[in-house]
């Protein structure tokens, strides 16, 4: 009987400085390394740094229209193996906001906005958010989608009338030596 106390509690003990381990070494930047969905031609690299309470997102991306704007958004799961990026779910939307664009306070988490395609089909976008985080408690980013789609985001209900998704890519834990 004393063994299975001291296993259980030993156990817990083991458990929780494991907990307080992985809180303390959560990563604070992401990738997302996006590929084109059939038919389509989008690729980039998104990349995520979080600081101070926030997240920097910096994406560079080709194979977009050309002189068009592309709704960018983080989907529910981390799932691009169908064709139409249609495995990757809805928006992330962990505390059941109303869609919105950046400049609305409460919106998804994965609302993301637009990004504005040069006259050669390439963007580079950046955007600071403070509703999500890499792996920290605050609606994690881990683990989940990041979309572009044909059209631009126009904020309206229920996911901002974006079109069809022409890339995918999940996001993970970066490299930190890169």
């Amino acid at each position: 009987m004393k063994t299975a106390i001291a296993l259980t509690l030993s156990s817990f003990i083991l458990f929780g400085s494991g907990k307080a381990l992985l809180a303390a070494d959560s990563p604070t930047t992401a990738v997302a390394v996006l590929h084109p969905t059939a038919g389509q031609q989008c690729h980039g690299i998104v990349r995520f740094s979080e600081q101070g309470g926030s997240v920097r997102v910096v994406a560079d991306l080709e194979g977009l229209n050309p002189g068009q704007k592309h709704a960018f958004h983080i989907h529910q799961y981390g799932d691009c193996s169908s064709a139409d990026g249609m495995s990757a779910g809805g928006h992330y939307n962990p505390e059941g906001h109303q869609h919105g664009l950046p400049e609305t306070e409460n919106r998804h988490a994965g609302d993301l906005g637009n990004v504005q395609a040069d006259d050669q089909g390439k963007a580079h976008y950046e955007i600071t958010v403070n509703n999500v985080t890499i792996a920290g408690g605050k609606n994690p980013i881990i683990g989940h989608a990041v979309i572009v789609h044909a059209k631009p985001d126009d904020g309206g209900q229920p996911v901002g009338n974006a079109g069809s998704r022409i890339g995918c890519g999940v996001i993970g834990i970066a490299n930190p030596g890169k």
